[in-house]
Parts: structure tokens; sequence; C-alpha cells
């Protein structure tokens, strides 16, 4: 019986005539001309002021905690049903991450809990696109706006997708994607960051610069090259940016290959939600998803579990997904709850996700989908 794997990285196509360009120019480590083709690509599809290429989401997110001038003490509002990544930047920076409740539908940042966790400290809120669906962000943008607070998007699933029409990474201030090996489009590692506020666009460059005005001094803007301010090592290698081009060039393709088996996931356990023995995602009319992922929400853990073992015994692979971070060792010591996290609490363990990737058969999906209907209706 062939195996079901929960991913296959997809390929493009010109990946390797790509790498290979890279040996001929000997531009290896970064900042050449196929990081500057990624993010031309990016700042034109997404229609944002800059995109910076870096080498994961990690440090796309770690860049907007620098950028937010987070100072020890300073708080931000966040879900706790996300990755420890989004959490980390924060922390580094020794500030705390306020989390608050996911919507139950949605499963993204209630925005309706925002404003009552705001505090004097309150620096920013760091919204987390879940499965590529956007959160509220016209609200939560009015709220930030009332407050003088600046939004952050993790948008590391969200490449592509749309809220009222307009693109993931362009609908806060900073936002920041991610193109490991589970996303639309992959470099085995990568990410970017996007800048939509003009303010921030000069310091992001020196920051990626490890803190220095290499930029600058490279178009010619400056006459010397020296370290103003802090930074890191955050470009990825041309290698890395060499495959992402590529895999950028096809996204769209991509996006589109998900997307139809997501919907012919949907379609095909319309009748278990029916029943009441799963409940399938739920996205809002002026949302449109990128098809990253696709999951399941059982009736309790247990249930979960034993789905999981079952599928795994008829060799398809299925998966959790994030273990909540604020009852977590290191939520509990960094970071603080604000209000009540039952909803966090109940999906978390009730969410299963499904084999989803380019490049899927729909025999395979079909195969997926008459399996869990076998288990379930026992």
């Amino acid at each position: 019986m062939t195996r079901v794997p929960f991913n296959v990285p997809p390929l493009a196509g010109r990946e390797f005539e790509y790498i290979a360009e890279v040996f001929k120019r000997r531009e290896f480590s970064g900042n050449g001309a196929f990081t500057a083709r990624c993010q031309n690509w990016l700042k034109s599809r997404l229609d944002v002021v800059d995109a910076i290429l870096t080498h994961s989401c990690t440090a796309a997110l770690e860049m907007a905690a620098i950028l937010s001038e987070l100072e020890p003490g300073d708080e931000v509002i966040m879900p706790s049903f996300t990755f420890t990544s989004t959490a980390n930047a924060i922390v580094l920076r020794r500030a705390v991450p306020v989390f608050i409740d996911i919507r139950p539908d949605t499963l993204n940042i209630d925005e309706k809990l925002i404003e009552a966790a705001i505090t004097p400290r309150t620096k920013a809120i760091s919204v987390v696109h879940y499965a590529g669906v956007c959160a509220e962000m016209d609200a939560i943008c009015a709220v930030s706006g009332r407050h003088g607070l600046i939004v952050v998007e993790d948008a590391a699933q969200a490449l592509l997708s749309t809220y009222r029409g307009r693109p993931a990474g362009r609908l806060g201030e900073l936002a920041c994607f991610s193109f490991h090996e589970t996303k639309n489009a992959t470099s085995g590692e990568g990410g970017a960051l996007t800048v939509n506020d003009p303010r921030f666009s000069e310091r992001a460059w020196v920051i990626w610069e490890k803190g220095t005005n290499r930029r600058a001094f490279g178009l010619g803007l400056v006459d010397k090259y020296t370290w103003l301010d802090c930074g890191s090592s955050f470009l990825p290698s041309e290698f890395t940016a060499a495959v992402l081009l590529a895999q950028l060039e096809q996204v769209e393709r991509f996006c589109e290959e998900r997307c139809a088996i997501w919907h012919r996931y949907h379609d095909g356990f319309a009748d278990l939600e029916a029943a009441e023995i799963v409940r399938r995602p739920i996205v809002p009319a002026h949302c449109v998803h990128n098809g990253h992922l696709y999951y399941l929400l059982l009736r309790d853990q247990t249930a979960r579990e034993r789905l999981i073992r079952n599928l795994a015994d008829d060799d398809i692979s299925t998966v959790f997904h994030y273990s909540p971070l604020h009852s977590a060792p290191a939520g509990l010591r960094y970071a603080r709850s604000n209000g009540d996290l039952s909803v966090t609490d109940a999906m978390s363990v009730r969410l299963v996700r499904l084999p989803l990737h380019a490049g899927m058969s729909a025999s395979l999906a079909d195969r997926v989908i008459d399996h869990i209907h076998s288990h379930l209706r026992k």
C-alpha cells in the first residue's frame, strides 16, 4: 500500500538551473542577485514598502521585535496558539508575551479581547494568520491605532492569502513569512520581513546588515562603512535565495494545487460535520486562504489520538499542531496570560492536520477521506 506522507516539498523546475548560476557567479554568501530578485518579487507581489529576505521566519520575527523597540518589561499581546518563535522573538528582547484566547471559528487571535489586555507597558500586537486564514485585521488595526501600538503579522503560513482583497504581509506595520519545507513556497529554511511603514525601512536594512550601513555604502549613499546599530546575521545564502526564486515563480500554481486538495477534503468531510463527528475549518467570506493546511477538530483529545494512531496503521501520516504556549514551562516563566484561554486549550487537543501538499493526487486525498470515514463511523 502506498504511504501517504504528511508533506512533500514541491519542485518548481528551475532550482538546479538557478543553483548552477550561483556557482557560475561565485556569489555564495548572500545579498547577491538572487536575494535581490526574491526581494523584488515579494515587494511587487505584496505591494509593500520593503521586502527583506532572511534565513528563517524566526529571524524575521526577531528583526520585527528589534524594530518595535521592545525593552525589558514591555508587553506584546499575542495568541498562545502559535509556534514558539512568535514568543521567543519577544522574550529575547526581555519583553513579556501577553497571551489572550483565540476565536473558536478561525483559531486566530480573538480581536475582541485585545483592548482589555492593553496596559501602559503594551508596545505591540503580534497576530498569527493560522492555516493561511487572516485574522480580523480591520478591528485589530483600529485598536492599535487608538493606543499607538505596532502590529506585527506572523504570516508564516499565509503567503498569497488575502483579507478583504489585501494581501497578508501588507496588513500591519511589519510582517514575517516562512519558507520552511512545509510551506507553500520553500527553500528548505528561509523567511522574509515585509515593511509597510516607511519609518522602519532604513533601520530594517541596517539591522539586516549586522547593524552596519553596508547597504547604503554599496548604493553610494554614504562614503563611510561603519557600525550604526544592533543587528545580526539575518541574511540567507545565495543558494537558499536561488531555490526560493524558482519556488516563488511557481507559487501561484502550488497554491492552486493545495487549494484543490483542501476543497476535496472539505467536501469529503461535510457529512461527518453534519453528523457532529468532526468540525471542518471555517473561513470567513472576506478571507481568501492559500490552501496551506487542512485540519479537522475531533470531539475530544481521546478521539484525536485514536484517529492519528489508526491512520498511522494505514500508512497515512497525520499530526497535531501547537501545544499552547501559556501552559508550557517557558510560557509560565517568561509570559503571562490575560483572561481565560479555554478555547485555546480545547482546540489544541482536538485538532488533527491532514496530509496536504502541492502535487498531491486526488486519489491519495480520497484515500485519506475514506479511511477517516471508516475509523470515525465505527
